[in-house]
């Protein structure tokens, strides 16, 4: 039997807290079309002009709060544990038929093109791609399709690749986010109301046939059942926006600000849409978000962390790579 390669896929992360460093990431990230879908002669200027010597000074010194000097980014030393912790498993379930497993990032380092080359070089015939984001866009999934497309027109061995499109509806995926709610509550006790707050894309995007819109709010209803809650209990948002334009509503924050307004002290906040804590949940919402909600009047605000390498996330990926190269 031909030897399987499996390789986690996340968005990526600057290489340090720095100004320089990040800019170079958020150039790589910005340039890429299906990410601004904007025509590059009306891009190139605000990207170059305003968005790349403005932007990095303020990231960067949100991402010197977070940063762990030996482990790097937490996006990046949690992607790590999770692909160590899943070739664990896949070797406990599967002995010696287990794939060899690795990780590599959208944008920066490690780079996809290298992780196949790796995986070649070690006997891998045919490689299983799991991004990791549960609910496909064209602005996040996609883009991993244009790689391989990239590499198939460079390559002369062309690699037998498989992508996973999404795991939005799996019922491993929301019944790990259930629990996920479920343990942080049984610890801390449970708040007013559960806010659901997903990565936002451009409401043109929707428009134009994007499913991520419907995808996230299935997510959320699944995990409101699973939760038995009542309407009145919880709220879905987005967060993350960019620019002026429209982006998928309601925001986040808005939520944060009325919720506090009608008198809701307490809020608990999970982010589903991201496997791994990052900046976007360490310090947007944890930070950022919790000073709105309490400068509106609400009293706290509570991060309940991603799934990250929970038992019952790294058993939902070893399912999905099992049934996708029919190993399980």
């Amino acid at each position: 039997m031909a030897r399987w390669g499996v390789i986690l896929m996340n968005l990526g992360t600057p290489a340090a807290p720095t100004r320089e460093a990040y800019r170079s990431f958020l150039k790589e990230f910005l340039s890429d079309p299906r990410v601004v879908e904007i025509p590059r002669p009306v891009w190139w200027p605000i990207l170059n002009l305003f968005i790349l010597p403005l932007r990095p000074r303020k990231v960067a010194e949100a991402y010197k709060e977070i940063w762990d000097d030996e482990l790097g980014s937490p996006l990046a030393a949690i992607t790590k544990r999770q692909t160590a912790a899943l070739a664990d498993k896949l070797e406990r379930e599967l002995g010696d038929r287990s794939p060899l497993v690795t990780y590599a990032m959208m944008y920066g380092q490690p780079c996809f093109d290298d992780r196949v080359k790796e995986l070649q070089e070690q006997g891998a015939e045919q490689i299983f791609v799991l991004p990791l984001y549960p609910q496909y866009s064209a602005t996040t999934t996609a883009p991993i399709y244009d790689k391989f497309a990239s590499l198939i027109s460079r390559s002369r061995n062309i690699p037998d690749i498989t992508i996973n499109k999404q795991y939005y509806d799996h019922p491993g995926y929301i019944d790990a986010l259930v629990r996920s709610v479920r343990d942080f509550r049984e610890e801390r006790g449970a708040a007013q109301r559960l806010l659901l707050s997903f990565h936002g894309i451009p409401q043109r995007c929707v428009d134009l046939g994007d499913p991520y819109s419907e995808h996230c709010k299935l997510t959320a209803k699944n995990l409101a059942a699973g939760l038995g809650l009542t309407d009145d209990q919880w709220g879905m948002s987005f967060q993350s926006r960019l620019g002026r334009a429209q982006w998928l509503q309601p925001y986040t924050v808005d939520v944060l600000d009325r919720w506090a307004r009608e008198g809701v002290k307490t809020v608990d906040v999970i982010c589903p849409a991201f496997a791994a804590d990052c900046l976007e949940t360490l310090e947007e919402i944890a930070v950022e978000a919790k000073a709105i909600f309490q400068a509106a009047g609400g009293d706290d605000l509570r991060l309940i962390p991603c799934l990250n390498d929970r038992e019952d996330h790294i058993q939902l990926f070893a399912d999905i790579v099992k049934a996708r190269t029919c190993l399980g």
